[in-house]
């Protein structure tokens, strides 16, 4: 089966079980400062999750594109991909583990015909410092499934809550007080054989089981049944108190290209379709075998980085030195290098990559056109790369020997700087590399959770004021600047509010000031704010405006703003634009809307930080 048909058979399939299809959410988070990027299926989903009724009703489902910029090293074995799709089915308060169960049964042998002899499933343990229960009610349904279709041998196995429990924060000991989580069942397609793929692994010394990540067994998809919310914080002992939830739901995400695999026993997801056509094409540029060891590495990562990076660009990102830019030019950089060793012309390979483009232009809505700038993004971005690659060399000639500083200053892969020295009988010490990049990374890492502390998603007054304001700011910069304005990202902390557009120069001072009061002025025009649940054609007949890479389902949220702004929009926001000028503090000084700078973010695009002073 290609990865089109398991999809649409999903969908069609959650559909007769009275699903509303939703379309994927952008790569890029919308209304998340804590996350680059989606990550998973259900982060578009965490507010109704949460509690907040979904547009749509309590049965959804979809195919949610994602992207993990953790796993970009590790591209380059028969699995892992920075970019994949999530299939998703979600209960809010409505059906839970019985259905959820039996439903997944039938799909996977039924409709998609996987190898039930293959198949077997994890349930949750129990947590008896944190009295939460063994989850014997999955294994009860999962065994009469398995008996009514005589499937034989031993297919349950319990896991504790380092595998088999589902929360944002992890296991229960790190759960926040009012944190909702719950037991999950995961399910499992055997390869019968060790591969031997993670030699890291914390099971390495462990005999073969399902989660040992050997390579035997690949995890399909999980059950989440979101059961509990935290009430008291964890003690010395690490105990905290748990409550039901007074309305259970039903988390599932399934990989749709390792479920693909599944159903087609291959345990190479590169042979897919998304893949083996762009691998082919690239095996015949080259005069090289895919399947040559010496070579299989670097197709699979041309593969991957190029399809992730012209998603990412179709969803707005563009390459940069920080953030979201810096992920995508380290895509496009790994790729260059091991297209230099497949030994092929750029230009070629970018020609080619246009089918990936076209595999998803229908599936998530772009338009034809967008490949023109997609690109173009990809060979500016490659000319700047040799350009890099060319003062790399010439700080190496001059004896520039430590690879971590060629890295950092240079953008000079590790892999290069290792291929030299074995040139000149070196040898560079790629435990130190490793030792600075890791401490590197933990500078970055902490750089960026104090940044993001308190960011939208903790729905803190700030933050919320902030959000409102920033539909306020693009209907401003529409009405100054023109209708071309639309929203290409946001970041909002309880300090601030970053907002990024598209226009094609620099804003002047009478235009930043004009804009300023707009928005003041509707802050003081104590305009209501509220919203309605419509039909999208209708949503858009009225005017209203969304996030530009945004696909939006066949049923919105449209948030209006007094007769000023009309915006399809997920997230809070406050009651009147009166309270924008409440202070944070007692000095009895109403906050006024300040823009602090204005300046590129890529070509294009434009970027706002502003406060409430």
């Amino acid at each position: 089966m290609t990865v089109g048909e398991v999809r649409k058979k999903y969908l069609e399939y959650m559909k007769g079980k009275g699903h509303v299809i939703v379309p994927s959410s952008s790569l890029v988070p919308e209304n998340d400062p804590t996350t680059l990027f989606t990550g998973s299926g259900m982060q578009p989903m965490v507010p109704y999750l949460l509690g907040e009724r979904h547009p749509a009703g309590k049965r959804v489902a979809n195919s949610q594109k994602c992207f993990r910029a953790e796993d970009i090293d590790e591209v380059g074995d028969n699995r892992h991909t920075t970019f994949f799709e999530m299939l998703g089915n979600w209960s809010f308060g409505d059906y839970f583990r019985k259905e959820q169960i039996k439903w997944m049964a039938d799909f996977l042998f039924d409709e998609i015909k996987i190898d039930p002899n293959k198949f077997y499933v994890t349930c949750f343990a129990g947590d008896e410092k944190n009295k939460l229960p063994k989850d014997t009610e999955s294994e009860e349904i999962w065994r009469k499934i398995f008996a009514d279709r005589n499937i034989a041998g031993e297919r349950i196995f319990y896991y504790d809550s380092r595998k088999n429990w589902w929360s944002r924060a992890g296991m229960p000991d790190k759960m926040p007080v009012g944190e909702p989580g719950g037991p999950d069942s995961e399910m499992f397609y055997d390869y019968g054989v060790e591969l031997g793929l993670h030699e890291k692994s914390e099971w390495k010394k462990v005999k073969c089981h399902l989660n040992c990540d050997c390579g035997r067994f690949m995890e399909i998809g999980n059950n989440v049944f979101m059961t509990y919310k935290k009430t008291s914080p964890s003690t010395g002992s690490g105990r905290g108190s748990f409550e039901e939830l007074p309305r259970k739901n039903v988390d599932f995400g399934g990989g749709l290209e390792r479920i693909t695999s599944a159903v087609n026993n291959d345990s190479d997801v590169f042979k897919l379709d998304v893949f083996s056509g762009f691998i082919h094409r690239l095996s015949m540029l080259a005069r090289k075998e895919y399947a040559n060891s010496e070579y299989t590495k670097s197709f699979r990562i041309v593969a991957d980085h190029t399809r992730a990076a012209i998603l990412l660009i179709a969803d707005g990102v563009r390459p940069a030195n920080t953030e979201r830019g810096y992920v995508l030019r380290r895509l496009i950089r790994r790729a260059v290098r091991h297209v230099d060793k497949l030994g092929v012309n750029s230009a070629q390979v970018y020609g080619e990559s246009g089918q990936a483009f076209d595999m998803y232009k229908d599936i998530f809505g772009y338009a034809d056109k967008l490949w023109t700038d997609i690109s173009h993004v990809l060979a500016e971005e490659e000319q700047k790369f040799r350009a890099t690659l060319k003062r790399g060399l010439h700080e190496f000639e001059k004896g520039e020997r430590d690879a971590f500083v060629l890295f950092t200053t240079y953008g000079f892969p590790f892999e290069l700087s290792a291929e030299l020295a074995t040139e000149k009988s070196e040898k560079l010490d790629e435990a130190d590399f490793k030792k600075k990049m890791n401490a590197h990374a933990e500078l970055s890492r902490a750089g960026s959770l104090g940044k993001f502390k308190g960011g939208l998603s903790d729905t803190s007054d700030m933050s919320v004021k902030y959000h409102t304001a920033t539909h306020l700011l693009q209907q401003a910069l529409r009405v100054v600047l023109g209708k071309h304005v639309c929203q290409k990202g946001s970041n909002i902390t309880p300090e601030r509010l970053r907002f990024d557009f598209s226009h094609d120069k620099k804003m002047t001072d009478e235009e930043k000031k004009k804009v300023e009061e707009i928005v003041n002025n509707q802050i003081e025009k104590n305009l209501a704010v509220t919203y309605q649940d419509l039909p999208l054609a209708k949503a858009e007949k009225l005017g209203a405006i969304g996030l530009f890479e945004e696909k939006y389902g066949d049923k919105v949220r449209v948030y209006k703003i007094g007769a000023f702004s009309l915006e399809y929009c997920g997230g809070p926001h406050m009651s009147n634009t009166s309270e924008l000028a409440n202070p944070s503090t007692p000095l009895g000084v109403k906050m006024r809307f300040r823009i602090l700078k204005e300046e590129a973010v890529s070509s294009g695009v434009r970027r706002i930080k502003a406060v409430l002073q």
